[in-house]
């Protein structure tokens, strides 16, 4: 199973995700709570009523101590309301009261005499929904008609309600109270009349109720007694109830409206104060108009396209912050909208993308982290210990495929004699033997932090320092040499009790800077090293034969390891393809001759042929047989008749790789 294609399948989630908000926004639900966000944002500044042209007089607990009256009042009380109004020089007087019902004639004569000489009254009408088995009928209640042949304008006051029982909207009808009570303000005022108003604008509220200024009704009965005398000129003066507890049993409520404030005071807004409201959004120009359905999907789109480039790297902190930066973003736009431009984009949607692409984002992360996961475990499983498995697991970030240049220690190792002995076994004991000997040592390389690379015949390679960086690199590996030999000599005693060829295994390691990783093709490709030091530590193995040592370390290795591991030096040679000489170890298994191998190097160096073949004579007696000693004898014995050049530098140069 490969994991996803970064971009593409980035992409993909990005499209699902603006998809399934976009579809969810379609719902009831998901507008509902929309509406919540208009009214957080309606209640963070509203502009207040500064300057407004708009009192109202309010039909309140006060007024009815006052006059002493059960509601409904008189129909004279009213005209003498109106004629206290004109008098004040009141532009309009708006009565949120529906007056379909005739009272005595007296007094219906008395209101229609007051409407005449006012001239800019405005009555409410209503719409009453009658409902049985075969239709469903919207009846328009209007005033007494004897009021409207008086001079009255007619207007109705309902209003549409949401689903969670908030007004919101302005009514876009044509009879609407608000655009009744406009057009006889324009007439009086000489104004230009107001611009028509499309449905679907929303009402800028000014602020919680009583926001407007408010007087009794009782007081603008007589303003020159109560009130100042500027305060109804060429005002709209709207008269409605105002009242808590109702006069009359199951109307309390019936003219008090939930509006976006009802969250933040927990008052409820009396239906002239909505009336209110609606007038002053239009006056002041303060419609709030939605983004087009299109423009939002648009933005949800570039909204969603930002957050999938921001969370490009995906950590969670970090994306975390992204998210929250887009977020903010958006916010900040809707109510730099709403504030200044009166235009209401519904952000819940954008925002919603933003926090389900956070999640999905993580998602995606998550599951290419455990394909890759899984593709690390079964590819390095091969070559590893399952201790670096692990690390590399919990630190994925530090695995670069692909290649890159580390310091590592190389190791070659190869089964001495291998092809002598093949020639002379079956293909089935060969292949026994092989198997017997590589299964031995390759845990070894594992145990010690090591990476095999691969298996080439009767040779092991492998290096310390990848795919995890490893400090004691260097260290690891010798160690695992000298527990490699051990292993070795088991096995020739083995082989020996059984009758079989005895085995000894030749070790080159060689530390220094290599290319590392997945070399090959796209298709098939192996994790290996390469490079000048790694080809070093291959002719090492080899130079083993001329020393006849078991292991042979170069002069980067032995710098690395010397105060941890004692060491014998052994040569300064020149392999075959490398100008520069290298200085070779092995590991020091008689202490008693340390002192006498330097010194004998020492004279061999500077051509005191008595003197270091002295020496070497005397670690001969000291470890009888040593290989090395024998091959330095036998090679002054050649100096002696043909001596090295005057620039000579002490290194012995090798012919063969």
């Amino acid at each position: 199973m490969r994991p996803p294609r970064h971009w593409s399948a980035r992409v993909w989630v990005a499209v699902g995700v603006w998809m399934a908000v976009a579809l969810a926004s379609l719902t009831t639900p998901w507008r509902q709570l929309e509406l919540k966000g208009f009214d957080w944002l309606t209640t963070m500044w509203p502009p207040g009523v500064g300057g407004s042209r708009i009192v109202i007089v309010g039909i309140d607990e006060p007024s009815f101590a006052e006059l002493g009256m059960q509601w409904p009042w008189p129909r004279e009380v009213h005209a003498r309301l109106i004629d206290s109004l004109r008098q004040a020089g009141a532009a309009v007087i708006a009565f949120d009261i529906v007056f379909s019902e005739p009272s005595s004639p007296a007094t219906d004569e008395r209101l229609a005499a007051a409407i005449r000489a006012a001239d800019n009254v405005v009555l409410a009408s209503d719409e009453a929904l009658i409902e049985n088995r075969r239709m469903v009928q919207r009846l328009r209640i209007e005033p007494l008609p004897a009021l409207l042949e008086a001079g009255a304008r007619s207007g109705t006051i309902t209003v549409t309600i949401d689903p969670d029982s908030v007004i919101r909207r302005i009514p876009g009808a044509a009879s609407a109270f608000w655009r009744t009570i406009l057009d006889v303000y324009d007439a009086r005022e000489s104004r230009k009349p107001a611009r028509a108003t499309r449905p679907g604008g929303f009402i800028r509220y000014a602020g919680p109720d009583h926001v407007f200024p408010f007087v009794s009704y009782y007081q603008a009965l007589a303003p020159p007694d109560f009130l100042p005398p500027e305060l109804f000129r060429g005002k709209i003066v709207l008269i409605g109830f105002d009242v808590k507890p109702s006069p009359e049993p199951g109307a309390s409520q019936a003219d008090m409206f939930a509006t976006p404030f009802l969250a933040q005071t927990a008052r409820l807004m009396p239906g002239v104060e909505i009336q209110a409201s609606i007038l002053e959004s239009v006056m002041t120009g303060r419609i709030v108009r939605e983004v087009p359905r299109t423009a939002t999907l648009l933005l949800m789109a570039l909204t969603a396209l930002a957050s999938t480039w921001l969370m490009a790297s995906w950590q969670p902190a970090r994306s975390a912050l992204a998210a929250l930066g887009v977020g903010v973003a958006v916010a900040v736009l809707a109510m730099a909208l709403f504030e200044w431009g009166n235009v209401w984009l519904p952000a819940l949607a954008l925002l919603a993308g933003v926090a389900v692409l956070y999640v999905a984002e993580g998602a995606l992360a998550f599951l290419r982290e455990r394909i890759l996961r899984r593709q690390i475990r079964r590819a390095f499983s091969h070559y590893v210990s399952p201790k670096v498995v692990e690390e590399i697991l919990r630190h994925p970030g530090r695995l670069i495929l692909g290649g890159e240049r580390r310091v590592l220690t190389i190791m070659f190792g190869d089964l001495a004699g291998f092809t002598t002995m093949s020639e002379h076994l079956s293909p089935e004991n060969v292949a026994a033997i092989l198997n017997r000997c590589l299964s031995a040592v390759t845990p070894i390389v594992v145990h010690h932090g090591g990476t095999v690379d691969k298996f080439i015949g009767d040779c092991i390679m492998a290096f310390w320092g990848a795919p995890l960086a490893d400090p004691d690199h260097a260290l690891n590996a010798c160690r695992a040499a000298e527990a490699m030999q051990q292993a070795v000599a088991v096995l020739r005693e083995e082989f020996e009790r059984a009758g079989r060829p005895p085995v000894r295994m030749r070790i080159g390691i060689n530390s220094g800077t290599a290319v590392v990783g997945n070399m090959g093709s796209a298709d098939l490709f192996d994790y290996t090293a390469i490079g000048d030091d790694v080809n070093l530590a291959a002719r090492l193995e080899g130079v083993n034969k001329l020393y006849g040592s078991d292991v042979l370390l170069a002069e980067t290795t032995a710098a690395a390891v010397h105060d941890r591991i004692p060491l014998r030096r052994v040569d300064r040679v020149r392999v075959k393809g490398r100008h520069q000489a290298v200085e070779i170890y092995t590991f020091l298994h008689h202490p008693e001759v340390e002192k006498l191998n330097e010194d004998a190097i020492q004279a061999y160096r500077e051509r005191r042929w008595d003197d270091a073949e002295s020496r070497w004579r005397q670690i001969l007696d000291a470890v009888p047989g040593d290989p090395i000693a024998v091959a330095y004898l036998e090679r002054i014995a050649v100096y002696r008749q043909a001596p090295p050049p005057d620039n000579w530098d002490g290194a012995y140069a090798l012919e063969s790789k």
